[in-house]
């Protein structure tokens, strides 16, 4: 597992204490060694896939160690130590002290403090609000959109319980076609007619070639579990349209022995959404949903500094 961001502070400032010039791909060699981290743990990236773990983390303990003046960058992607770190680095030796902090920077260097509370409220000095970042600030909007997305998903789903069964099984067509099955709304899907569905709510094609149709069962249920009997009905259904593939998709939850039945079920290929997983299909495909705002991470183009 890779360390926190704050956990590669010291570790960093200690490699440069021979006061040599180190480049980025260096110091990242160095930290993997130190740390013992695995291919796997490398490879880990950051939720948008845009970087690894690894990488984001070490780049913002330069970038936050030289916030601090502790560090100085003589040329692109090259840091040095500065004397001030290396007294820091002196004194955090003899006084046995193993980690560092943004907190402890941010009390102890004003240029480092401004810069953690750049646009918040001005404060004459460092206080307990002041926070101990042990995750980058992208790592930090991770979360921060995960926490979001959460609670649309809670909101979402009790949106969606309170429409009709018919909207909510037309809905469940256009979810699986914004996903990619069948191409447009009107190739793709067909809502089967509501007296006569023989437990089949909905038809898709796989593809856009239509070499293969999907059977789709959606329950909106505002309270209980969907149980083994609906599945097993579910699959006569299929049987009976001789059909081998179905989705069965709910508001609510499945129970263990309804997961456990269609493990068993041979012959047919059965997959179960449940209100969590169809509320964040829902997200990711816009159905139901609206983008409210946007923000845009930038970062330095290095080709433009490079041209001649």
């Amino acid at each position: 597992m890779v360390p926190t961001f704050e956990k590669f502070l010291l570790p960093v400032l200690d490699v440069l204490k021979d006061q040599q010039e180190h480049n980025f791909r260096n110091l990242m060699e160095i930290m993997a060694s130190r740390f013992g981290l695995t291919v796997e743990d490398l490879a880990e990236t950051v939720k948008s896939g845009a970087e690894t773990k690894f990488h984001n983390r070490v780049s913002w303990a330069t970038s936050y160690l030289s916030k601090a003046d502790l560090l100085e960058r003589p040329k692109k992607g090259v840091y040095k130590i500065t004397p001030m770190g290396l007294t820091l680095l002196q004194e955090l030796e003899r006084a046995h002290i193993s980690e560092l902090s943004t907190k402890f920077l941010a009390e102890r260097y004003p240029k480092f403090f401004e810069f953690v509370n750049a646009g918040k409220e001005k404060t004459s000095k460092p206080d307990d609000s002041t926070p101990a970042h042990d995750k980058t600030p992208i790592e930090r909007m991770d979360e921060a959109f995960d926490e979001i997305n959460s609670t649309l998903a809670n909101d979402l789903l009790e949106q969606v319980k309170t429409q009709s069964p018919q909207f909510f099984e037309r809905m469940v067509v256009k979810l699986l076609v914004a996903m990619g099955y069948g191409g447009s709304l009107e190739e793709a899907g067909m809502v089967t007619k509501f007296s006569h569905d023989e437990g089949i709510d909905g038809i898709i094609k796989e593809d856009k070639l239509g070499l293969d149709a999907i059977y789709i069962q959606a329950k909106r249920f505002d309270k209980g579990q969907v149980g083994r009997p609906e599945i097993q009905k579910f699959v006569g259904a299929l049987s009976g349209q001789g059909a081998s593939k179905g989705i069965f998709i709910t508001t609510s939850t499945f129970t263990k022995e309804a997961m456990d039945y269609k493990t068993k079920v041979s012959g047919v290929k059965i997959v179960l959404v449940d209100g969590t997983q169809l509320a964040n299909f829902m997200i990711e495909n816009n159905i139901g949903v609206s983008v409210k705002q946007t923000y845009t991470i930038k970062r330095i183009d290095t080709d433009f500094f490079d041209e001649e």
